[in-house]
């Protein structure tokens, strides 16, 4: 077992955070999908057969796959982490005082596992304990209606924190519908006996951060996007921590369309390799990004210029490869909305990612990549690729060049 660590987006992965999905993708209807930031309703069981694909693949190379509803549970057993686990699950504003205490209590009394399962899968009014006595809000309620929400999108583990160095960032999410994920995760990290020595990075009371935007370029070079999830203030914030904490010299807050096709800058770029990216075409030549590097206790702002120069420049290579995806634009545009930027680098120029965007896989591997295909038509329905669905714990250290 080797300590948190991560300082690239390329180093051999060691360590990584899955979550297996379960009964909170059964609680998607045409009604609520959109709320839960879905775009389609994915069949369960299929999405859990690809999902375990993916872990096997992952430990086929020797990763080590940490799933969060197993850490949750473990992390459960502190009585601290019950009582704060208990108070996130229960919105007293929503559910009035008498059912908030009625609930609060049943909580209290299931088993770690149990108690688990309820906080990823959500509760409906229908599933809530018997009470004495009538109940307005039970009444005005539909069966059918969250008492408290389901957690789908938890299957992003990437989202939710990220480790830069030996620290973990909480991150602060953007939509209403995955706010209390961030607290599960801070869960685990404060309570599991695995994460008992690790420090904190940027906390997820700030601005809002998500981890989708954040990309590790380099030792000391963190890039993040600037656009539907995450706020330029909370670029900022993320960049002052990482620099009062000495994790990073140079942060590039980089711009992007605000829109859900390109919800986090990791659906539209990732690295493949450790001067290497597979890069959306159309954003190639406009993607720019503000250079923030510490001054004292100031920040030292310039540009814009064009991303990959300044990308080029921080990580001190010559220049960073674009993976030429020679794609007509229709092509290009499907296989962006079908997570074809979106990879999980396993070790320098080797990657996994989903089997049906053929085109650009092939483009990686003319160019050198080894691509690991994984099938993805229900993992994709909540706009997420392999790199969306794994936070890497520990990377090893890049290799020297020789």
């Amino acid at each position: 077992m080797t300590e948190p660590h991560v300082q690239s987006e390329v180093g051999p992965l060691h360590s990584v955070l899955l979550h297996r999905p379960g009964t909170e993708l059964k609680r998607l209807t045409p009604r609520n999908s959109d709320q839960l930031l879905f775009d389609a309703i994915p069949w369960v069981d299929r999405a859990q057969e690809e999902h375990d694909a993916f872990a096997e693949v992952l430990r086929s190379r020797g990763v080590e796959v940490l799933l969060l509803r197993d850490v949750l549970t473990d992390a459960l057993q502190d009585t601290r982490a019950r009582a704060a686990a208990v108070l996130t699950g229960v919105d007293e504003l929503k559910l009035g005082a008498d059912i908030a205490d009625t609930l609060r209590s049943h909580l209290s009394s299931v088993d770690d596992a149990a108690l688990a399962e309820i906080l990823i899968a959500g509760m409906t009014f229908e599933e809530l304990p018997a009470a004495e006595g009538q109940s307005l809000v039970r009444r005005m309620h539909h069966p059918h209606d969250f008492a408290i929400e389901p957690l789908p999108n938890l299957l992003f583990t990437r989202d939710s924190s990220v480790w830069v160095g030996d620290r973990v960032a909480i991150a602060a999410l953007a939509m209403p519908a995955r706010r209390r994920e961030s607290a599960l995760t801070d869960l685990i990290y404060a309570y599991h006996p695995r994460f008992s020595h690790s420090a904190r990075a940027y906390g997820a009371h700030s601005a809002p951060v998500e981890g989708g935007d954040v990309l590790l370029l380099a030792p000391g070079v963190v890039a993040i996007g600037v656009g539907e999830r995450t706020t330029p203030a909370g670029a900022e914030s993320f960049a002052r921590s990482v620099f009062a904490d000495d994790l990073a010299h140079t942060v590039l807050a980089v711009p992007i369309e605000q829109t859900r096709a390109s919800m986090h800058l990791d659906t539209v770029c990732t690295m493949v390799d450790r001067d290497a990216v597979v890069m959306y075409p159309a954003i190639q030549d406009s993607l720019r990004a503000y250079t923030l590097r510490p001054a004292g206790d100031e920040l030292k702002v310039s540009g814009p210029t064009p991303f990959l120069t300044a990308a080029a420049e921080a990580m001190e290579i010559d220049h960073l490869r674009v993976i030429d995806t020679g794609l007509d634009p229709v092509t290009a545009e499907r296989e962006q909305w079908e997570d074809g930027n979106n990879t999980l680098a396993l070790a320098p120029g080797v990657v996994v990612a989903y089997e049906r965007n053929a085109e650009t896989n092939a483009r990686l591997e003319e160019a050198g990549i080894e691509v690991l295909r994984i099938s993805g038509s229900e993992l994709g329905s909540g706009r997420g690729g392999p790199r969306c669905m794994s936070c890497p714990i520990t990377r090893a250290p890049l290799p020297e060049i020789t």
